[in-house]
Formats: C-alpha cells, structure tokens, sequence
C-alpha cells in the first residue's frame, strides 16, 4: 500500500491557542475547522490531486475528532471519492492529560519530557511510545487488509508526528525531529 498522512487544516481550538485532546470535546463542531482551515484543505487536496499522487481510488481512513472529519470531508469532495470516510479511534488526538484546555505553549512541556523518556505518563499525558503503538497497530491492520491500495490518513499533528517515527523504525522520543507538519499539510510516508 501507498500511506499519505494528512493534518487537519486550522481549527477553532487551534485559533484559540488550546489543547484540545479529549475525545469527547473533540468531537464537538465547536471545534471544527474555522473558514481559513478549509480553504486550507482544499487548497492542499486541489494540488496533490493536480500532481496525479491522489485520485478517486483513495481510501480515506481519519480521527473521528470533529476538525479532522471536516478535513476528510473536504479531502473526498475535492478528490471525487465515492467511497465512504472510515473513522478509526488509533487516528484520534494525542491525550495531553492535566495539559487539556490549557495553553497550547504547553506542548513543549510534553515534548520535553518525551525526549527524555517516550514512556513517561507525567500531567497524565498518554505517553509516546503509546501513541506510537496504536498507530503503528492501525498500519498493521491495513497492510493485512489492502493490497496495492493508495490509503490517506487524517490526523492530528503529534499522532502523525510520533507514527512517522514508527514507520521509520524510530524511537517515538524523537517524533519532534521528524519534518513539522503544517495545518492541512499532506505528506507521503515512505513503508
């Protein structure tokens, strides 16, 4: 299979400067996309489509959080897919623990603590190494499933960061040395 990783474009949680990472609260509309966002996706479906890497034949599989969901939405219309979004748990936001709705400057407090153990759950935050093995299990399944299969997956910036360092056999303490992805950035991952 072919993976395209995409990040959902800007979102209200984003405009606000917040961590937004319960799933529950995730999945509100209000905390979708803001009109700069989707125009943001659109854009970036517009051009991977002009580039011939994505076409109708993709299969779409994203977070369920509410931001991501629109991102897929607008990624199927630009791309013409007829096919259905799939929403898979294992694409969802990255839980940032006591750091939830508090300053997104925070981030960096969790990056820090990363680096210097995947492992660690300190403020509550799911560890790395977590992230990285939910999925890791999500690229285990489809690669059993599908053959051949051109597959975009829609996320969040810190869950595609850390699965990228899955991919490259990496440890996940390392996830914020991996190239940054952009709001509404669609990358090709090399398996």
């Amino acid at each position: 299979n072919s993976y395209f990783i995409l990040r959902h474009g800007q979102s209200h949680a984003n405009v606000a400067g917040i961590i937004l990472s319960h799933l529950e609260d995730g999945k509100k509309d209000d905390y979708t996309l803001t009109q700069l966002g989707e125009d943001e996706v659109r854009r970036s479906a517009q051009r991977i489509r002009e580039s011939g890497l994505l076409g109708r034949s993709v299969i779409i599989i994203s977070s369920p959080f509410s931001r991501c969901r629109r991102t897929a939405e607008i990624a199927k219309e630009v791309l013409e897919i007829d096919q259905d979004i799939t929403f898979d748990d294992r694409l969802r936001e990255r839980w940032f623990g006591d750091w939830e709705k508090t300053s997104n400057a925070n981030y960096q407090n969790v990056w820090d603590d990363d680096r210097n153990d995947p492992d660690h759950l300190i403020a509550n935050v799911e560890s790395a190494n977590e992230v990285q093995r939910r999925t890791m299990m999500l690229i285990d399944e489809l690669e059993e499933k599908h053959d051949d299969q051109m597959i975009l997956l829609v996320s969040h910036g810190d869950a595609l960061q850390i699965m990228q360092t899955g991919i490259k056999q990496q440890s996940a303490a390392l996830h914020r040395d991996m190239p940054h992805l952009e709001t509404a950035e669609i990358r090709e991952l090399s398996v």
